[in-house]
């Protein structure tokens, strides 16, 4: 795992990358270069930050140059060792240990078809010195992150957008769209980009820059496709797909831990990886009993410690009561772009704490619940379609009993008028819009109020395009193509973003043993009805871990990797909501409009209604939208 920066095609190319691998330094504490070639075609400069994982020498820093060709490469290959063995036996020779060099080997071997070849995560850039030509590449989820932007006859590209507005912050501007998008979902869509002009490349697409200024971007892997595929073959052996994903992720040459949150998808993670490598311990965090009230938390941590002493897994507790006031602005920054997830300081002070011991390797179960149909909203979107079909008078009744409902009372949260009220927004919409209302934080008509006419001018189109993400596939189940949106869609934008971001500030790389293109595959070789049954999310996955975990786990209510929002929204963060969102940039220049903005915040502080994400959201996009300009990207 390490941090990539380069320019193609740019006069002032060196001092750039120096600029980029400087600012993202810390996704390489281990080794930094920078490789330079200048022909009468071309002038490129790569560089790298090294955490060390797969062969620790210092043969395999990077940049990697040989015989004509460069790489620089961030991530993991588990399948190394396989194809390494079968590019020898066809001749070819080797330097180092390392996953970098295979490839490098591979792509000269079998040029783009090496990408599906490939098992694991990466986000890299290769020059043929011959050709002239720069490619650009990266794993089928987009696991790992990779920027460019399109500048003169080439092209500047990094692991981060913040290396990108480091070296050429003043020619970039804010895009309007990206931050009607971030309101509407907290985070941001792979097809957006919140600097105009900056593209990220797809994952499971590579993209080719030739000399004469021209470049393309293809696909060799896409979801849908995948899928289709999937759906229409037999049923795949879950249990066994798991666990060989869990094993070929233990790749390493350095100790692996894991996450441990006591849930189903993090206990199957950690056990299996356990049985694998009696070594490796796990992290889970533990909330301030006040925040818990007032969230109306379950205390996870109790099946943390039930799992590790059942297996004999030595755990680390983290107590996630941060000063938030101070931790915000760090957090925006080391998110990149506007997201609005409190889940992402748990990574990073979990990764933190595991720094501090050395660990540099951790496991997660992010990904089941994209593919297996675990989110609450999975299954609300199933029940609203049956809910849907009661009497209109029978709605009219419940929908006037839960509109008066408060969600808070006397210090404590009330976590089922919360769900009632959301799931009133949704429940009576059809298949598409029903899923996109139930998991984003306004209706389209509530956020056109909310922002400037300029900005709601963009709010139909950010609606279309989850339409349109949602609508490209030939799924015959609601519950599947629920799972398949999730996994285009809400896990790249939030869930691997985030995880990347925040944990790769503390140096540590956190691989995703669910978010395999083999575990996918299997996946949507179930269908939906075998995922939600009976008003109970993953079924299929539950049925296969029974052969590894006590029933306690498997069937233990649905938790969710969150933090204390509520408390921190009504407590910590009173002050700074009042002075920097209320008195922001974001309102003084009318981009978000002030009564609206003070009614939502005021019908939160009264317990009528929960507007906590809302309010968290806009005060993380202030603080976002005054660093952007701070850092010379215009408004």
């Amino acid at each position: 795992m390490c941090g990539i920066a380069g320019c193609y095609q740019q006069a002032d190319g060196q001092k750039l990358v120096d600029i980029m691998t400087d600012r993202i330094a810390h996704r390489g504490p281990d080794a930094a270069g920078v490789w330079s070639h200048a022909d009468d075609r071309i002038a490129v400069q790569l560089g790298h930050r090294r955490l060390s994982i797969i062969d620790l020498s210092a043969a395999a820093d990077q940049p990697l140059s040989k015989d004509g060709m460069a790489l620089i490469y961030n991530g993991e290959l588990y399948n190394y060792r396989e194809l390494r063995a079968e590019l020898m036996t066809c001749g070819t020779r080797f330097a180092t240990e390392s996953d970098t060099e295979v490839v490098l080997e591979a792509w000269r071997a079998w040029g783009p078809a090496a990408l599906r070849r490939f098992r694991g995560m990466f986000a890299f850039a290769l020059v043929d010195t011959n050709t002239g030509d720069l490619v650009l590449a990266r794993d089928p989820f987009g696991i790992k992150p990779l920027y460019y932007l399109p500048r003169g006859s080439g092209t500047v590209f990094a692991s981060e957008l913040k290396a990108l507005v480091a070296a050429a912050g003043s020619e970039l501007r804010i895009e309007p769209g990206a931050l009607v998008a971030s309101m509407l979902y907290y985070w941001l869509p792979e097809q957006r980009c919140a600097i105009d002009g900056v593209r990220k490349l797809p994952g499971g697409s590579w993209a080719r820059f030739r000399p004469d200024g021209t470049y393309s971007v293809q696909h060799y892997w896409r979801m849908a496709d995948e899928a289709a595929e999937a759906a229409a073959g037999p049923a795949a052996d879950l249990g066994a797909v798991i666990e060989d994903s869990v094993t070929a992720h233990l790749v390493s040459d350095v100790p692996v831990s894991s996450f441990l949150s006591g849930g189903l998808d993090s206990s199957i993670i950690t056990v299996l990886a356990h049985q694998a490598d009696s070594g490796i311990d796990a992290y889970t965090i533990t909330f301030r009993p006040e925040d818990q009230r007032l969230e109306a938390m379950p205390d996870d941590a109790i099946y943390a410690r039930r799992v590790a002493e059942r297996f004999g897994i030595a755990l680390h507790e983290i107590e996630i009561s941060p000063d938030i006031v101070s931790l915000l602005p760090r957090m925006v920054d080391v998110l990149d772009e506007p997201v609005g997830d409190p889940a992402a300081i748990n990574t990073l002070l979990m990764c933190e704490a595991a720094r501090e011991r050395g660990v540099k390797v951790v496991l997660s179960g992010m990904g089941a619940d994209e593919l297996f149909g675990g989110y609450r909203k999975h299954l609300a979107c199933v029940l609203a379609g049956q809910y849907a079909r009661l009497p209109r008078a029978a709605r009219a009744l419940t929908g006037a009993a839960v509109s008066g409902l408060p969600v808070s009372a006397g210090g404590h949260g009330l976590r089922y008028a919360r769900w009632a009220k959301r799931f009133l927004t949704f429940a009576e919409l059809p298949e598409e819009p029903r899923f996109r209302r139930s998991y984003t934080l306004y209706d389209p008509s509530e956020l056109a109020a909310l922002i400037s006419p300029e900005l709601a001018g963009h709010v139909g189109q950010v609606v279309a395009e989850h339409g349109e993400v949602y609508s490209d596939n030939s799924l015959q189940d609601e519950v599947n193509r629920m799972c398949l949106a999730d996994a285009r869609l809400f896990l790249p934008g939030l869930n691997l973003a985030y995880t990347d971001r925040a944990s790769m500030a503390a140096s540590v790389e956190v691989r995703v043993p669910f978010v395999d293109p083999v575990v996918a595959r299997a996946a949507f070789s179930i269908g939906g009805s075998e995922k939600i049954r009976h008003r109970q999310g993953k079924v299929a996955l539950k049925a296969a871990a029974e052969r590894w975990l006590p029933r306690e786990i498997v069937h233990r209510p649905k938790a969710s990797f969150s933090a204390p929002l509520r408390a921190w929204v009504r407590g910590d963060l009173h002050d700074l909501i009042r002075d920097v969102l209320v008195g922001g940039e974001l309102v003084q220049s009318g981009l978000i409009r002030r009564e609206p903005l003070a009614q939502l915040i005021q019908d939160d502080q009264a317990g009528r209604e929960d507007r906590s994400k809302q309010i968290w959201q806009l005060l993380t996009l202030e603080l976002w939208y005054r660093r952007a300009q701070s850092l010379g990207v215009a408004a």
